[in-house]
């Protein structure tokens, strides 16, 4: 994004930190928004990142298209900003790099804080190494050369069917990868906190003795639906 988050963002960003991928889908499973995009996951075991989304998009290369003078990905990095998420739509294609090992060591330097891809990265070790989050569908060593070409970046894209704009903010971590809405991240991290709350009261409950059909009963199935309303 490049641009400081208003301090209402910055806020609501925070309070996602605190919690993780699978209580911030189940918030958005209570709102009715789809945002869980399936099979995209960390690359390396301890990845997390929570930030807003700077976007991008890949298309296959067609023999004969000329190479762009400058390597996919490093529109975005210089777009973004500290505490920003790369989001690359590369439609699920895992049969080349989306990313690599040079831009992740760029995107550190420019404060971003992860990436997450609809296809395949590449140098997953010097990810791991450098302790930068990268999520994807597959590690691959195929060079995405001369196979695809970065054809947006900024734009509206699709990531399993989910629609990622910039200034959405993703959360992801060892589950995997779920997208916020801009518009609703107050609402979202509200719920949230509620849900997570009431886990911990399950958990404590769970520890003091009582089985787990008490405890996860009528009332916590329909937990998610009472949220909603």
């Amino acid at each position: 994004m490049g641009d400081k988050p208003s301090d209402e963002t910055a806020v609501a960003i925070e309070r996602l930190r605190r919690l993780d991928a699978c209580t911030v889908s189940d918030a958005l499973d209570s709102l009715g928004i789809l945002g869980t995009p399936l099979g995209i996951r960390p690359m390396w075991e301890g990845a997390k990142v929570v930030g807003r989304a700077v976007t991008m998009k890949l298309a296959p290369f067609e023999e004969g298209e000329p190479e762009k003078p400058v390597h996919l990905g490093a529109a975005a990095i210089e777009a973004g900003g500290p505490g920003d998420v790369i989001v690359i739509d590369n439609g699920g294609r895992v049969g080349m790099g989306s990313w690599g090992g040079l831009l992740s060591t760029a995107a550190i330097e420019a404060g971003i804080a992860g990436v997450v891809s609809d296809g395949a990265l590449r140098d997953v070790d010097e990810a791991r190494v450098l302790g930068f989050p990268v999520f994807a569908r597959a590690p691959v060593t195929r060079t995405a050369r001369s196979r695809v070409t970065e054809v947006s970046q900024g734009e509206p894209v699709e990531i399993d069917g989910i629609t990622v704009r910039s200034g959405d903010v993703v959360v992801a971590d060892g589950s995997g990868v779920v997208i916020v809405p801009s518009e609703r991240l107050g609402e979202v991290a509200e719920i949230a906190e509620a849900l997570a709350r009431r886990e911990m009261g399950m958990v404590e409950g769970l520890r003091k003795g009582l089985s787990p059909s008490e405890v996860m009963g009528p009332e916590y199935q329909n937990a998610l639906r009472r949220q909603a309303r």
